[in-house]
């Protein structure tokens, strides 16, 4: 059962058809996934596309993601299908932009991430902010799976990032809510009621003022929530636009069926609505900044120490990162998801949970590849002895059991599944260590009846 007071409210809510709402709401949340273009190439078949995203899939069901291991490469991610339409909403405000700085600044577990990350590709750098610790871990290791390379991860209050004064070109919020867009699960309902929703209203407020300052003039700060309630909405963007002056970015969904523009005094958002669309309930709206002033200059002294030539030599033939991003820290080798200043900057200034992709560390002049370097996407796999796994190898890789392979070759060698690498093992001869981290074990057993996503 659906809240009373949620009912009661929906019913006289303008943009909203409560019947077709309530309905879609009593009904299983549909299954989406969103694919990632630099890990899988082949063409994806036999699902309905999710239409406002070009990677985007309906599956029929939901399968034992646990027990893909395409799933743990980085090849798809599990993303709400509405939650995808911020990736559409960012190549539109981003269209012709060069040498981007992002923020997420509520980025766990990290859909919407790994979204700007493919998109931003080489065109800029992203931070990923999640102010929970353990929730930054599971930021960091969806990160690392999706394997692009320009995101740094922090793990901050809202508030640090004021000390980044006009510093970045797009600010994504997708802010902490009252998760009225997921009352297809029951966990949702219990949890709702008009009380936490007026006080998500409050922090969300809190959340953009703290972040503002760090938003360059001109630029675009994306804010979302998955509710439907117009004060932690509509209500706080015309909020945000009277306090600093700020207007809202039209989007074009001129090619999308289902989507509710929203106006509110003067002020533009959208609306996904289950019964409408195939989805989540969702909203989401831009605000650009005023731009009649100079973003501040920011001075970058020199950045942390670049690579000695006699372990670049050993580096070189097995990636592909821009040299000037690469550091040698503590016997570390770390390619940055900025230059070597710019990460120096913002190391001072955040706690950085992990930045860019970990290549590597020196021991006794031997290179010890880290698990990074194998989900990279800029990997030379040609580089390694490789071992292409079967299923049931590869989940005995990922349940770090002892993988006995025929001929292996002493040394590392990179395990795959379908040509996409899972990680290293180093066989010793006798004993083979496994490369994958312990911490992400997998702990389910073995099922028969999987059926794979791809």
């Amino acid at each position: 059962m659906l809240p009373e007071e949620f009912l009661q409210r929906i019913s006289t809510q303008p943009y909203i058809d409560s019947q077709s709402l309530q309905a879609a709401l009593l009904k299983p949340a549909p299954v989406s996934v969103r694919i990632n273009p630099a890990k899988w190439l082949a063409e994806v078949s036999g699902y309905e596309e999710v239409p406002w995203e070009p990677n985007g899939f309906y599956l029929p069901a939901r399968p034992l993601f646990t027990l893909d291991p395409l799933f743990h490469a980085g090849v798809y991610y599990p993303q709400e299908a509405s939650g995808m339409f911020t990736g559409e909403l960012f190549r539109q405000v981003t269209s012709g932009m060069k040498n981007l700085r992002v923020l997420d600044l509520c980025g766990a577990p990290g859909g919407k991430t790994t979204h700007i990350s493919s998109i931003l590709g080489d065109n800029g750098f992203l931070i990923a902010n999640e102010v929970i610790r353990q929730r930054s871990a599971i930021l960091a290791e969806n990160v690392t799976k999706w394997g692009m390379g320009n995101t740094a991860v922090t793990q901050n209050d809202p508030t640090v990032f004021a000390s980044l004064e006009d510093f970045f070109d797009i600010v994504i919020v997708d802010a902490p809510c009252s998760g009225e867009g997921m009352f297809h699960d029951e966990v949702a309902v219990r949890e709702w009621s008009a009380a936490n929703a007026q006080m998500c209203s409050e922090r969300q407020k809190r959340i953009l003022a703290d972040v503002w300052p760090s938003l360059k003039p001109g630029g675009v700060l994306i804010y979302s929530t998955c509710t439907f309630n117009g004060a932690e909405n509509e209500q706080n963007i015309k909020w945000l636009s009277e306090e600093t002056g700020a207007e809202t970015v039209k989007a074009d969904i001129a090619a999308f069926t289902g989507i509710t523009e929203i106006d509110y005094r003067g002020i533009t958002g959208y609306g996904f609505h289950p019964g409408r669309i195939k989805g989540d309930g969702f909203f989401i709206a831009a605000l650009r900044k005023q731009d009649d002033v100079s973003p501040r200059h920011i001075r970058l002294r020199g950045g942390d120490q670049g690579v000695p030539a006699r372990i670049s030599e050993k580096i070189n033939a097995m990636i592909s990162f821009d040299p000037e991003k690469i550091i040698f820290t503590e016997n570390r080798i770390i390619a940055t998801a900025a230059s070597r200043e710019l990460h120096r900057y913002l190391a001072e200034r955040l706690n950085i949970v992990k930045s860019g992709t970990m290549i590597g560390e020196m021991k006794n002049e031997s290179f010890i590849p880290a698990h990074d370097l194998a989900m990279s996407v800029k990997l030379n796999k040609s580089y390694w002895p490789r071992y292409d796994a079967s299923w049931d190898e590869a989940i005995a890789f990922l349940r770090l059991e002892d993988l006995r392979i025929p001929d292996m070759p002493v040394g590392r060698i990179l395990i795959c599944y379908r040509e996409v690498p899972l990680g290293f093992v180093n066989n010793l001869g006798k004993r083979t260590n496994n490369g994958y981290p312990q911490s992400w074990r997998i702990r389910m057993a073995k099922n028969d009846s999987f059926v794979p996503v791809l």
